[in-house]
């Protein structure tokens, strides 16, 4: 920007301010809609302060006038506000109440890009089955010659979603929807919707390790006219997607220079996270041809711009693969990533309870509360003699509004723990799949490469009698699929080798890191007998957390309260059962007199979610026993 364009930019800041004032201190009838009109240039010079405050004003003088359309436009500008300046939950509730006021009015289009800034909420939040539904609202207010561009960001959006809940074929069906809409001919003038497109339907193909046909997607988005001078973000995506699939289908040219180009580019847009994607992406890369030292340099610097920008699935995919291949603090970069993890879940479930009592509260408690104080103000006009009657409904009233509370917060915890149920069910399906997989390659080792071994030595020993033109022809072409027959072993290596390094079956390894640190800084000497028939590959991630925890909790419980000088850790199993035993030497306590505190309810909450049961022994001056049973379900 200029001398000349930052001074135009000035005069017209200074004229919307005195505009305001004055408009505020104005009584007419129109006021309102003035206001709205000052807010939206605001908005436009992305002076938020003044934004938010011309909406405010234009909301109170809406009110007062009855001028529902106003009311739905000023909750929608302050939903816009808050979203701006990072205020998720403000904005979800502002945008829910112009929704309320749009139902009154019926109007469609106002309903449907509502829903739309909704759903954008809920997805940034990784709240996907709210972001789906409010998404699907908009869908039924839309029109198809009339709301085109509301209908593509109602497609796509229910697509992301499905792509993030693993239903890839849902996903595919809404992006092509979407696709249809952004290649009209009417849409043109969009900013690469169809790009946009194209590249989503190639992640999904990516996430179904079908890399073949997610670059054609790739190749079509990056050839779109002046899409990298027009969204040069949009480019780095595509750029660095297409030459992910390509290394991934084993065709290494150009690759590095590509995925570096893509990197060059997000660096000089300082987009965060593609920068830890890109860099994650070069790390596989060199670790795959072998360059360990570039793979762990590209690993490291994409944990470091994952703890800069502090986004939680930047920081959980980079602590994940530098745990694969950094052996040495493979066991610390385990624990930080199940710390984050469970964090992460706790957050998101609160956020998405967040949604619902805001959905609930603005559309049924502000109902209630409106009709309350109807009934109240009819009340103090006509039955004025008789405040003691009134005043005894209204302590009706206010109960049956307390009862109506505590029903809602217990249909929350059901909600939440039904939640914590599919998120463990979602874990067992993830590990069956690796199972799955695990068998597909050994098959795969078996009838097919070890048979175009077996093929091509038979042939070789043949060939090895003769000599004529023909016959070294042949053994070359020979030599050749051996060659190939090589490339694919490294490749099933590389996968399984992925495989045992995964995260869940780092158990044995943090439970081990665990005990050290008991020893190092507490001083206190742990005895531990771990059953080596024990295969902890066959137990779901969910019971290893649950197992690390307790133990957890156990030592932090001696730490404080026992005064221990040694402890024991048994986990054994017995036929189909096991048994998990921690005994300390401390002090004791008398189970008669104290009560349980959160720790034990902690131990006891984490035995049930095992489909187990926890059992306390404590007598003083010998010490505490705590007994955890569980099966392998």
């Amino acid at each position: 920007m200029d001398k000349a364009d930052t001074l135009k930019g000035t005069k017209k800041f200074f004229a919307l301010r005195d505009a305001l004032e004055k408009t505020a201190s104005a009584d007419n009838g129109q006021k309102q809609k003035q206001l709205l009109s000052i807010a939206e240039q605001f908005y436009l010079i992305d002076s938020q302060y003044y934004f938010k405050r011309a909406s405010l004003l234009a909301y109170k003088d809406a009110l007062k006038v009855k001028d529902s359309k106003s009311i739905v436009r000023a909750n929608v500008y302050l939903g816009k506000h808050y979203e701006s300046t990072d205020k998720i939950d403000s904005a979800f509730y502002f945008y829910t109440k112009a929704e309320k006021y749009s139902l009154k009015l019926n109007d469609s289009s106002s309903l449907a890009s509502i829903n739309i800034n909704k759903a954008f909420i809920q997805l940034a939040q990784s709240d996907f089955y709210g972001c789906e539904l409010s998404a699907s609202k908009a869908l039924n207010y839309t029109n198809k010659l009339t709301a085109k561009r509301k209908q593509y960001d109602a497609f796509n959006l229910i697509g992301i979603c499905a792509s993030e809940m693993q239903n890839y074929e849902r996903a595919i069906d809404y992006y092509n929807r979407a696709l249809e809409i952004a290649n009209d001919p009417s849409m043109q003038d969009e900013a690469h919707l169809s790009a946009h497109t194209l590249n989503n339907i190639g992640v999904v193909f990516q996430e179904k390790n079908n890399h073949l046909e997610a670059l054609k997607y790739f190749k079509v988005a990056l050839k779109e006219n002046k899409l990298y001078e027009d969204s040069p973000s949009l480019y780095s995506i595509s750029l660095d997607n297409y030459a992910y699939s390509k290394f991934r289908t084993g065709d290494y040219t150009d690759v590095e220079e590509t995925l570096k180009r893509a990197l060059a580019i997000r660096r000089q847009l300082g987009l965060k996270s593609g920068i830890v994607v890109s860099n994650l992406h070069l790390a596989e890369y060199f670790l795959v041809v072998k360059d360990s030292s570039k793979a762990l340099y590209y690993a490291n610097n994409a944990l470091k711009e994952a703890q800069s920008s502090r986004v939680p699935a930047d920081l959980l995919a980079s602590l994940k693969f530098i745990a694969a291949i950094d052996k040495k603090n493979e066991a610390l970069y385990s624990k930080n990533y199940i710390t984050i993890n469970d964090s992460i879940q706790k957050e998101e479930r609160k956020l998405q309870d967040k949604f619902a009592r805001i959905q609930f509260e603005t559309n049924e408690l502000n109902e209630e509360r409106n009709k309350l104080e109807e009934q109240n103000r009819t009340l103090l006009y006509f039955f004025t003699g008789f405040l003691l009657i009134g005043g005894l409904l209204f302590i009706i009233r206010m109960q049956r509004a307390k009862n109506r509370e505590l029903l809602l917060k217990q249909a929350q915890q059901h909600a939440n723990e039904e939640i914590y149920n599919l998120m463990i069910a979602q874990q067992h399906a993830i590990e069956e799949s690796r199972v799955k997989e695990k068998k597909r390659i050994a098959q795969e080792l078996h009838d097919g490469i070890l048979g175009r071994l077996f093929g091509t030595r038979l042939n070789l020993d043949s060939l090895n009698r003769l000599s004529d033109e023909f016959s070294v022809n042949k053994r070359i072409e020979y030599l050749t699929q051996l060659k190939n027959i090589e490339q694919d072993i490294r490749e099933i290596s590389h996968d399984l080798s992925r495989e045992k390094f995964a995260i869940v079956n780092n158990f044995l390894s943090l439970l081990n890191n665990l005990i050290d640190d008991q020893e190092e800084i507490y001083q206190t000497p742990v005895v531990a007998a771990i059953d080596e028939n024990i295969v902890w590959d066959e137990f779901s991630n969910a019971i290893k957390i649950n197992i690390y925890r307790i133990v957890q909790e156990c030592f932090q419980n001696i730490n404080k309260y026992a005064k221990a000088t040694e402890i024991t850790l048994t986990i054994e199993k017995v036929g189909d059962k096991f048994f998990m035993k921690i005994i300390d030497n401390g002090v004791g306590f008398d189970m008669t007199q104290k009560k349980k505190g959160i720790g034990f309810q902690n131990i006891n909450s984490r035995a049930t979610e095992m489909n187990g049961s926890f059992e306390l022994i404590s007598k003083i001056g010998v010490g505490t026993t705590i007994i955890v049973h569980f099966s392998n379900v």
